[in-house]
């Protein structure tokens, strides 16, 4: 046992050394950074928590936490409803399923960052851009709608590239989820009588609760430290309007060189992410 321990230690002394260098080296200079007054190029002084509280009494970042948690909770809102249907209606597919999982998952295959810029594009304010060209010569508006310099549409704009990015790893999951269910339970179910809505409340969803759990938390964790989508689309414009902590956090610390309140806003998501590894750990362990 003792040589058995031993070896193990050995073996997994280099996945600790990398986890140490790469995630708890830098999270705790992070933490001591965000204490101080330190400037890119110029070296800072320990002022405690005074970065915290002008946090707080800046209207940006409360904009900003006010903008992460509408956007958090419509996404995966709209998310887990888009993704469970597709999944639903997939798996009443009999021919020509594969083709069809494929198309669904392109979205999440291809490269973050080249998706954005192609929807930027479909967004440009011009009325020659795809989505208002399509708008006017259909009817359904005369002006081209501003997507990208109006809040609102900003907003509705950075949520539906979400939303398009990852409805296919909704959709995979739940399907593989729904396959796994045995269809004996769907047959002594229709034998007693239940119909369809019935089903899907007693069988269906009971069943898929697990996977459930883990994809939605999953997806907290990754919408709340979204940067990508924001950062190509709009920067955070229009006024601040379509921040988030992580564009915050960069045009703060690194654009505006005040790195140690760009360390104080990205902390912020820290809280969120424990929270959603916990359960996320509780659920894969029951």
């Amino acid at each position: 046992m003792r040589r058995d321990q031993k070896l193990a230690l050995v073996l997994v002394a280099p996945l600790i050394i990398v986890l140490i260098g790469l995630i708890a080296y830098p999270f705790c200079m992070s933490i001591y950074t965000s204490l101080t007054d330190k400037r890119i190029g110029l070296p800072g002084t320990f002022i405690g928590l005074r970065n915290y509280i002008s946090l707080f009494q800046d209207e940006i970042f409360l904009q900003t936490l006010e903008n992460t948690g509408i956007y958090t909770a419509v996404s995966v809102f709209l998310k887990g409803i888009l993704g469970l249907t597709l999944a639903l209606m997939l798996k009443q597919i009999t021919h020509g399923r594969r083709w069809f999982r494929v198309l669904i998952f392109l979205p999440w295959v291809v490269p973050q960052s080249l998706g954005v810029l192609v929807w930027r594009w479909m967004f440009d304010p011009s009325p020659f851009c795809v989505l208002n060209w399509l708008l006017q010569h259909s009817g359904i508006v005369h002006t081209g709608v501003p997507w990208l310099a109006d809040p609102f549409w900003a907003r509705f704009s950075i949520l539906t590239v979400n939303v398009w990015r990852e409805i296919p790893f909704f959709t995979v999951s739940f399907l593989a989820g729904l396959v796994g269910i045995p269809e004996e339970f769907y047959e002594a179910a229709k034998v007693d009588g239940a119909n369809s809505a019935r089903r899907f409340a007693y069988i269906t969803l009971p069943l898929l609760r697990p996977i459930l759990g883990i994809v939605i938390l999953y997806s907290i964790v990754m919408t709340v430290g979204d940067f990508v989508i924001v950062q190509v689309l709009t920067a955070g414009a229009p006024l601040g309007k379509t921040h988030l902590l992580g564009t915050l956090a960069y045009q703060v610390g690194l654009a505006g060189t005040k790195i140690g309140q760009g360390a104080a806003i990205s902390l912020f998501i820290f809280p969120v992410l424990i929270i959603g590894a916990y359960f996320l750990l509780r659920i894969i362990l029951r």
